[in-house]
């Protein structure tokens, strides 16, 4: 089955890469594949990763240079080991796949069951929304969704579940942009960072994040690379604070991803400084790539950082 959609920044992450014939590539964010076909068109072997059960249908007729894992990509060197690949990439968030399903309830665009979850476990978005204490329901939406009036919406649902527990994405997205008070001529709509806060919540992608970076240094060869494409702020944050003190820069401190191990051998070298956007051509053909940043690095031999306790 071919992929549905070419993903984010794909010629800049192939380029960071430089995969080859004879090299080993985890494709940490299998989605629908577009990274680990592009990266076996180049003649490297590719180790795949995605908890989405949904993902395996995408892998048919990859061949025997390609194999997916059914787990998280932070278990990756608990799967191959330390020292065992020459690249890894990373395309974090939601995929395009995701969205466009209503069944999954990710996009207040299609109507479908409140579900948002990437993998098969856990509790789903109505679970928490219907269950959680309205702190912690205001603590998601103003930390992970960024969302500036995060007690008020938790407030009105509080209220509201009383009588009706929520279950449908466009019901919810229809009540938070009530109690936001409209539109009024917005680009974007009022339940934006609602639903990305609960999103990530639901799947502990900052968390899976942090962890997956770590386990990315563990698995790659002195020479190896990490390519990472991030969509938002927060993720943008943990990666910069991840690369900044392993390249021997200034440490930035992240509440997400503290420094560890300072004055230690630089364990990555920066391929280029900051972070590189899509192009005004890629952004006007996809605007889901409008804030996509992607960052990458070498690793040197140095040996692993230990994280700070």
């Amino acid at each position: 089955m071919s992929a549905p959609h070419v993903p984010v920044l794909m010629a800049e992450v192939i380029e960071a890469l430089a995969p080859g014939p004879g090299q080993k590539i985890v494709d940490g964010t299998f989605g629908a594949g577009g990274y680990s076909r592009a990266l076996l068109a180049t003649g490297a072997e590719v180790i795949a990763f995605d908890r989405d059960p949904t993902a395996r249908r995408f892998a048919e007729g990859l061949g025997d240079r390609f194999q997916l894992i059914e787990a998280c990509f932070s278990e990756m060197d608990e799967r191959l080991g330390e020292g065992s690949v020459d690249g890894v990439a990373l395309d974090l968030g939601v995929s395009s796949m995701q969205l466009d399903e209503a069944d999954r309830g990710f996009s207040f665009m299609r109507d479908g069951p409140l579900d948002m979850r990437m993998g098969a476990q856990g509790p789903t978005a109505a679970e928490l929304i219907n269950t959680a204490e309205p702190a912690e329901l205001s603590r998601i939406f103003w930390v992970y969704g960024e969302e500036k009036k995060a007690r008020r919406i938790a407030g009105a649902i509080a209220r509201r579940r009383e009588e009706q527990p929520f279950e449908r994405t466009l019901e919810f997205a229809d009540f938070v942009e009530r109690v936001l008070g409209g539109r009024r001529g917005a680009k974007v709509h009022p339940a934006t960072r609602t639903f990305q806060g609960l999103r990530i919540a639901v799947n502990d992608e900052l968390s899976e994040l942090e962890a997956g970076l770590v386990s990315a240094e563990r698995v790659l060869k002195p020479g190896g690379r990490l390519a990472v494409v991030t969509f938002h702020s927060l993720e943008d944050r943990i990666v910069k604070s991840f690369f900044t003190p392993r390249a021997g820069q200034t440490p930035a401190g992240s509440r997400h991803l503290p420094p560890a191990q300072a004055g230690a051998p630089p364990s990555f070298e920066l391929i280029f400084k900051g972070a590189h956007a899509p192009s005004d051509a890629e952004t006007a053909a996809n605007p889901r790539a409008r804030s996509a940043k992607l960052r990458a690095a070498i690793r040197t031999a140095a040996p692993v950082w230990e994280e700070a306790a």
